[in-house]
């Protein structure tokens, strides 16, 4: 009877995580950039935040989305009014004084706080490019895409974003 139901929880175990976007740590990220780089999602979201709510709702529970972020990209959500201290690249991350936003949040969101925030990255962090406020299907699937394929290197963002037909669904 025990091993049923332990076969059962990690059956139903490899199911939510194959469902869903694998979240992980700054700290996963990094150890894992060492032996295979890729470029970085960070969703960066309050409790409170109506539109991050939808966008968890309902961009994140494409299947399109998440196959294509759990093939391209490390993915990464961080509560930006949590109180817990975020570590990235050695260096301890806390609130900012006088506020309830964590300091590294603040940073990449060039201090323009908006809920929800896209954060991508290059490799190994490189090229910080935030996107703020909520994005439904299509325009993730345009940004993920012109990222994601590198077409940032040889074809202007005004020019794909005027000629980028959206196919996922």
């Amino acid at each position: 009877m025990l091993t049923c139901s332990a076969l059962f929880l990690n059956a139903q175990n490899k199911k939510t995580n194959s469902a869903g976007i694998q979240w992980l740590t700054l700290s996963e990220v990094e150890a894992k950039m060492k032996t295979e780089p890729r470029k970085v999602y960070v969703d960066i979201y309050t409790d409170w935040c109506y539109w991050c709510k939808v966008m968890e709702k309902k961009t994140f529970a494409n299947k399109q989305v998440i196959d294509y972020l759990n093939k391209n990209f490390y993915c990464v959500r961080i509560n930006a009014e949590s109180a817990d201290s975020i570590y990235f690249q050695g260096k301890k991350y806390g609130r900012v004084p006088n506020s309830k936003v964590n300091d590294l949040a603040a940073q990449w969101m060039n201090d323009q706080l908006s809920y929800p925030t896209s954060i991508f990255f290059e490799e190994n962090f490189a090229n910080r490019q935030p996107v703020p406020g909520y994005l439904e299907l299509a325009n993730m699937e345009m940004i993920l895409t012109y990222l994601g394929e590198n077409k940032q290197k040889t074809i202007p963002w005004d020019q794909y974003s005027k000629t980028f037909k959206a196919r996922w669904k």
